[in-house]
């Protein structure tokens, strides 16, 4: 069994879903080609917020503009329209999706929706009604292998479905798999719920980022901070403020020298509680407010301030040598990251050295005062084995760092320094002088924490947008969780991942990055659609939680449901939803024993689990490689924790995103298309092709326009030749096979091997490369090695039937047609079985085929270099390729003595797969071969081919015989390159006018002459 993840149903497949799915229906042709039962079902995901959000769009806008949005022109024209500022990182993730379109009924029009229909999609459920048909004929005229009779949506629409997430949740929560508690999540406060990876528009696999929050007390303000604050002095009044800088670096703080703000950054003072206020960002407010730091979740500003006015603040620095230092300013300080307050070490932060340095030169050009930077100077904290104990100044001098200008510089120091002083660093101060870093960083941080004086605080490692515009945060929830991340589970995760296919090691590397950080994850939610979570109604079970073992639903959803995708037909097994209880379940999957309160007969339960067993476990998971960080992984932790080892999965295999034309698919651009669009544009097979030809491995993929233009051609070409070749097959060569019948039956079974094993390999390009493009090239130059005696039937014949049979996965429209109309054969081309070879490859031949084609190739590419040579200059006897010419073709019998020393050489430093490029260059030397021009390119030719071809390469021995093969050749390279007369020579029958011409030939490589026979 393979399949793909189910598609959102919030509009039509798009082609970046076609070019996964693709990947899965190749599979699935293919592997019933090998005479398996290959099962590839096809649900539809309807859980979470999108659906819910876009719905209550709509109820919005019918309210504004009427229930078919006949008032919108209206009040367009009176420009009556709100106008709201839209954040500019959701506009782009909308224009992208809907080319520019402001509201929701207008997206819908963009999809092909009456206006006089929109309305009922108000109705969240209505999607679930409608988009599932339109995705199974989109996929059906595409060419799907789909068993449709298993498709189903998801959420509590479908009662089936319904109680098998129940019965899942319900299960890892007696496995104590599911918690409850608090814990960091990303958070929208719109929304009032936590944002989860589908629920985003932008930010997918961001997680909180966890910080320390440095209170820096605020004993004198600045007199410019004077000025400001006063008319703020009622709100402040009996506040003690403080600036709350986010270090990853607590174990630094003893260091501290000042603290940094940007002079053109708005900041609040916002309140804590009754006595104390901080000053920060709003955006680290926003943050604050949900993590309990503050005394309720209302954010409540107590004044505005500019950095510029705050700088000149003397405060206190907790942990610093310094009883107190100055705020100064920092040009770089962003408010997009942390708080906007920065801590400076400039003993250890490369950044804060040159910064403070650049104050101290100019103090005047900063406007500060030159004693809020005299007499701060860096402090040992942390000893380092490279670099001493003030590596910031140290790395400074090295990459001659003059400036906090100097960016790219500064960037190679920070890194330098971080990791310098965290593996290897020794506390050289304060109550854990002597610790590792490593083991000192959390005492520090609990001490500044148990004092007061610093506290935990989280926010988003990057921008997070919410579908509903929000810019999200980090909040500490109380909540559902599913403890991904647990040491025992983990573990068995990791064995299934070993043991799985993953196709790429990129792949293979994703997925332990990911297992190496992946932790608690929020499984439930309040908005949207879904599985009420079984133990807490009031919550919903989010979707990357409810989609995570729903391949073995598939294998039993046929029996239950039967083709009515919401559930709501008793299916052929005639169990009805409310007899599935988890008992039930728990039998039908082997995970326990037989229920003994249920009324299910036992031939039911008995076909039910034949069908679970004889399709389980899955073979195949082919994704997109942006679902590794989440539902892949979780995919796989969730199948350890349920089902047996023998049934884990077996593979997944993951892609890159598909570009169009070379260009991201964007409809705000207008590069983007539909499944269907393309369906309709170039038919559904060269659609097929042009997706087998976009890409195998985890790169971004690209569909070419030209290329899908060019698979109508080359379909209809190789068509319209195998016709006109089966009109006329009674008149086609027979008897037993000539030299070139054998070479194309050897090429044939050559192409047919490698176009077997990149399907095994999933690699569709190369199947069409060996498949067709090279099986193509190899008819084409038996068809002119035939143009004297005509090709021979049986190969004509194996050929078209070799080229249906091996296009029937990516093209089964076209492979039907050429099977049933041009061949004639009986059934279906879906039923026919992968060729075979009909023959081992013969080395021998292949090599000599190789040889013939180069040869020709060579003394072309001569001829036509003289003739280039030649034009323009008049010449006795100057050479006329249109008369009457004669070729000599020399032939060496052995290789030359400096070829076979230089080999010698090579073979005795090479050493599993390494040469020793020294010492051969030292015996060269030392045997007179480098006074020979062509010894050193020649050795550097033979070391690419060792290095290809492996140790066996040193045996240049050539495996057939040249003289032969170019003797069973001659009268076609008479032909191809119009010679009158070819001669072929070996060394020993040399007249002397050829030695010079004969001196170039070594074995395998033949030198040449040619001249006009009148000359």
């Amino acid at each position: 069994m393979a399949c793909m993840p189910f598609p959102y149903m919030n509009g039509r497949m798009h082609l970046g879903h076609a070019f996964t799915f693709s990947k899965v229906d190749f599979c699935t042709g293919y592997e019933r080609m090998k005479g398996k039962r290959a099962l590839l079902p096809q649900g539809f995901h309807c859980t979470g917020m999108p659906i819910k959000a876009c719905a209550d769009k709509l109820k919005r806008e019918m309210s504004m503009f009427g229930k078919n949005f006949e008032k919108y022109e209206e009040m367009a024209l009176s420009d009556k329209l709100e106008k709201t500022e839209i954040n500019k990182n959701v506009k782009s993730k909308v224009a992208a999706k809907t080319g520019n379109v402001t509201y929701q009924f207008q997206i819908m029009l963009s999809l092909g929706i009456d206006i006089t229909e929109i309305h009922k999609f108000a109705d969240p459920y209505y999607w679930c009604e409608y988009f599932p048909p339109q995705t199974i004929n989109d996929m059906t005229a595409f060419g799907a292998k789909v068993d449709w009779r298993r498709s189903f949506i998801t959420t509590d629409a479908n009662p089936y479905y319904d109680s098998f997430v129940r019965w899942q949740m319900r299960k890892l929560r007696e496995m104590q798999k599911i918690k409850f508690g608090e814990r960091y999540t990303i958070y929208s406060i719109v929304d009032g719920q936590p944002c989860m990876d589908h629920d985003r528009a932008s930010g997918e696999a961001v997680g909180p980022q966890d910080y320390t929050g440095i209170k820096m007390k605020v004993l004198e303000w600045s007199k410019p901070a004077q000025d400001v604050l006063a008319q703020y002095s009622d709100a402040l009044k009996g506040k003690t403020v403080y600036l709350v800088a986010a270090t990853l670096r607590p174990e630094t703080m003893y260091g501290q020298t000042n603290c940094f703000v940007g002079p053109e950054l708005k900041y609040g003072i916002y309140q804590v509680n009754d006595t104390e206020a901080f000053l920060c960002t709003e955006r680290a407010a926003r943050n604050m407010s949900q993590q309990k730091i503050f005394a309720s979740t209302e954010i409540i500003k107590l004044a505005d301030i500019k950095g510029s006015p705050i700088v000149g603040t003397k405060i206190h620095a907790p942990m610093s040598v310094y009883p107190s230092v100055y705020v100064l300013p920092m040009e770089t300080v962003l408010a997009t990251k942390g708080t906007g307050v920065v801590t400076s070490v400039p003993s250890d932060s490369p950044d804060d050295f040159a910064t403070l340095s650049d104050l101290k030169k100019k103090p005047e050009y900063y406007n500060i005062e030159a004693s809020w930077v005299q007499g701060f100077d860096p402090v040992p904290i942390i000893d380092t084995p490279n670099y001493g104990n003030l590596i910031a100044p140290k790395l400074c001098e090295i990459k001659k760092i003059n400036s906090q200008k100097d960016k790219n510089q500064l960037a190679e120091a920070k890194e330098i320094a971080y990791k310098e002083a965290f593996y290897q660093g020794t506390m050289c101060i304060g109550e854990f002088k002597g610790l590792k870093v490593q083991e000192a960083k959390p005492k520090v941080r609990e001490l500044l924490i148990k004092s007061g004086e610093a506290f935990v605080y989280n926010e988003p490692e990057s921008l997070v947008m919410s579908r509903s515009g929000d810019e999200c945060v980090v909040a500490l929830l109380d909540q559902w969780y599913i403890d991904y991340g647990e040491e025992e589970w983990l573990a068995k995760t990791k064995k299934c991942l070993a043991q799985m296919n993953t196709y790429t090691p990129e792949t293979r590397h994703q997925f332990e990055a990911v297992l190496d950080w992946l932790n608690k994850w929020a499984c439930a939610r309040s908005f949207g659609l879904g599985t009420k979570l079984p133990w807490d109604e009031q919550f919903l079970v989010e979707s990357l939680s409810d989609s995570t073992i729903y391949m073995a639903y598939y294998t039993v959803a046929g029996l239950l449901q039967g083709g009515s995708v919401n559930g709501h037909q008793v299916g052929p097994a005639g169990v009805k939803p409310e007899q599935l209880t988890d008992a039930a379940w728990d039998y039908i999957f082997k995970v326990g024993p037989k229920p003994t309160d249920t009324d299910i007969p036992d031939a039911t339960f008995a076909k039910l689990r034949r069908e679970y067993e004889y399709f389980y476990p899955l073979d195949l998971r082919a994704s997109g490689k942006d679902l590794i960080p989440n539902h892949l992984t979780f995919f796989m932790y969730n199948h350890t924790a349920i089902f047996p080892e023998s049934m884990w999965p077996r593979g997944v295999r993951s892609n890159g995103h598909l570009m169009l034309d070379s260009k991201k698919m964007s409809k705000s651009t207008g590069n983007f298309m539909t499944m269907s669009d393309a369906v309709i544009k170039y038919g559904a097979d060269a659609t097929r092709l042009a997706l087998a030809d976009a890409g195998d491995t985890v790169e971004d993929a690209n569909f070419e326009d030209t290329t899908a233009n060019a698979a109508i051609l080359r379909l209809y070409t190789i068509l319209e030749w195998s016709e006109d070749q089966v009109s006329k097959v009674d008149s086609l060569r027979t008897g037993e096979f000539n030299f070139y019948d054998k070479i194309f039956e050897n090429e044939m079974n050559k192409l047919l091997l490698a176009t077997e094993a990149a399907y095994d390999a999933t690699y569709y390009r190369e199947a069409l490369k060996y498949g067709v493009y090279e099986m193509q090239a190899a008819k084409d130059a038996y068809q002119l090695a035939c143009t004297v005696n005509g090709m021979h039937k049986d190969l004509v014949l194996r050929y078209i039937e070799v080229q249906t049979l091996v296009l029937s996965p990516i093209t089964p429209h076209w492979s039907e047609h050429m099977w049933v109309k041009v061949l004639k054969k009986d059934g279906l081309v879906v039923d026919a079985l992968f060729p075979k070879a009909t023959a081992p490859v013969d080395r021998a031949l292949d090599e000599a085929t190789r040889y013939i084609r180069k040869t020709t190739k060579s003394i072309r590419d001569a001829e036509l270099n003289l003739l280039k040579k030649k034009k323009g200059k008049a010449a006795v006897n100057e050479f006329k390729a249109n008369e009457p010419k004669s070729l000599k073709i020399f032939v060496a019998t052995k290789f030359p003595e400096w070829q076979e020393a230089c080999l010698a050489v090579l073979k005795s430093n090479y050493n599993n797969g390494v040469f020793d490029d020294a010492k051969i260059r030292t015996e060269l030397g030392a045997q007179g071969l480098l006074k020979n021009k062509k010894a050193m390119p020649f050795v550097q030719e033979q070391k690419k081919i060792v290095t290809r071809d492996g140790p066996e390469a040193f045996n240049r021995t050539l495996i057939f015989n040249e003289v032969e093969t170019l003797e069973k050749a001659k009268e076609e390279l008479k032909r191809t390159l119009g010679f009158h007369t070819v001669t072929i020579l070996t060394q020993d029958q040399v007249t002397e006018e050829d030695v010079k011409a004969a001196e170039g030939a070594v074995p395998g490589v033949p030198s040449f002459t040619f001249k006009n026979e009148s000359a």
